[in-house]
C-alpha cells in the first residue's frame, strides 16, 4: 500500500512537522500539533527517510504549484487543468483529491510561507538531486500551462531554485528540456492524429522534431554518437521510476516519472533513425 492510502487509512506510524505538517494537515482538514510527531517502536525520524520525502515531496509539489499560478494575479483555467492532469496520471480521487485541492489552495494564498516549505522540502529530500528536479520540473510544467511564462512565473521559479541550490545555468537548461519535452510530445501526438498533414509537409516536421528530440537530450545536432548515448543513458538513469520511489518520491507520481522516460526513449529514438539516414 502506498503512503497515501496508509495515510488515509490511519496505519502511518508518524506525522510530518513543521510548515509542512501544517499545511497538509491543514488541507485534510484536521489539526495537529506540529511539533508532536507518533513514532512507531520500529520507526525513526530523520531528514531523508522514505515515507518523511514522500510527504514532503507530495505537500510541497501541489502547494508550490498553486503558488506559482497565482503568481501572475489569476489562475487561469489551462493551470488548473494541468493540476488536474497531475491528479489524473496519479490516479488521485475521492478524500484525496480533496486534500490535493486543498493543497494547491493554500499555496494560492498571500501568507504562503514560500520560503519556508522550501527550506523544509530542501533538508527532508537530503539533497537528493533528483528529486529536486523532479519538483522543478513539474513547477515549470505548471508555469508553460497556459502556453507562455509570465515575468512574475519566472522571477518566483528563480527564486524558488535559488532556494533549493539550483543555479540559473541549471534552472534555464532545465527550462529548455522541459518546453523540449513539450513541443516534442504535442508535435508527435498531434503529426499521428492528422493534424499537421495541413500545415507543415512530412519534411519540415521531421525537421523540427528532430531538433525538439535533440534538445530533450540537452545536445545539438553537432553531439557526436557517444555523446548522444551517454546523455540517454544518464537522462535514464536520473529519471529510472523504481530508482526515484526508492529516493522517496511517492508511489502514485510514478506514472509521471514513466511518461518522462518514454518521452526521452522516444527523443533517442528519432534521433538514432536520423543518424542512419
Amino acid at each position: 500500500m502506498s503512503w497515501l492510502g496508509k495515510f488515509l487509512g490511519g496505519a502511518f506510524g508518524f506525522m510530518l512537522g513543521g510548515p509542512l505538517g501544517a499545511i497538509l494537515g491543514a488541507s485534510l482538514g484536521h489539526q495537529f500539533d506540529i511539533g508532536m510527531i507518533r513514532l512507531d517502536a520500529h520507526e525513526t525520524l530523520r531528514p531523508g527517510d522514505q515515507h518523511r520525502v514522500q510527504m514532503a515531496f507530495f505537500t510541497a509539489t501541489f502547494s508550490v504549484m498553486g503558488h506559482i499560478a497565482k503568481a501572475d494575479g489569476r489562475v487561469s483555467p489551462e493551470e488548473i487543468s494541468q493540476a488536474n492532469r497531475i491528479m489524473d496520471q496519479m490516479s488521485i480521487s475521492g478524500e484525496m483529491r480533496t486534500t490535493v485541492i486543498n493543497l494547491f489552495e493554500q499555496g494560492k494564498s498571500a501568507d504562503f510561507p514560500l520560503d519556508d516549505v522550501l527550506a523544509q522540502f530542501y533538508q527532508e529530500c537530503h539533497r537528493r538531486t533528483d528529486l529536486i528536479r523532479m519538483f522543478l520540473e513539474i513547477q515549470i510544467q505548471e508555469a508553460l500551462a497556459d502556453g507562455s511564462m509570465d515575468s512574475k512565473e519566472e522571477k518566483l521559479l528563480l527564486h524558488i531554485c535559488g532556494q533549493l541550490r539550483v543555479s540559473h545555468f541549471d534552472y534555464e537548461r532545465l527550462k529548455m528540456r522541459v518546453q523540449a519535452q513539450q513541443r516534442f510530445y504535442d508535435r508527435n501526438y498531434q503529426y499521428q492524429q492528422g493534424q499537421q498533414y495541413q500545415r507543415q509537409p512530412p519534411h519540415r516536421h521531421e525537421q523540427s522534431s528532430l531538433q525538439d528530440a535533440y534538445e530533450v537530450l540537452g545536445l545539438t545536432s553537432s553531439a557526436s554518437d557517444d555523446e548522444v548515448k551517454k546523455a540517454y543513458r544518464r537522462l535514464m538513469s536520473q529519471n529510472h521510476p523504481d530508482k526515484l520511489v526508492a529516493k522517496g518520491l511517492p508511489e502514485e507520481m510514478m506514472k509521471l516519472a514513466k511518461e518522462k522516460t518514454q518521452k526521452i526513449t522516444k527523443a533517442y529514438e528519432t534521433v538514432q533513425q536520423a543518424r542512419k539516414k
